[in-house]
């Protein structure tokens, strides 16, 4: 199992898309500064995820997720 996820951080009104199959430890390296490249955000809130079966299916949804924008994304599952 894989999980795609969707992270929000308040102080840059940013989001994040990811995946991995270790969810509780992905968020805390997160949080814990371990990904540079997002370590202005913290605090990141996880918004969204859902599960999938392979890595290839998280690999194309996550890229769904990007090419629309997470945030429209979203608001489209909610509609």
């Amino acid at each position: 199992m894989f999980i795609v996820y969707i992270l929000f951080s308040e102080s840059t009104q940013k989001c994040y898309t990811g995946q991995t199959q270790n969810l509780e430890n992905r968020l805390l390296e997160h949080n814990s500064g371990e990904t540079p490249s997002i370590k202005h955000g913290i605090p990141w809130k996880l918004v969204w995820f859902a599960q999938v079966e392979s890595r290839k299916e998280a690999m194309i949804l996550e890229k769904k997720i990007k090419n629309k924008g997470a945030m429209r994304f979203i608001e489209s599952k909610q509609n």
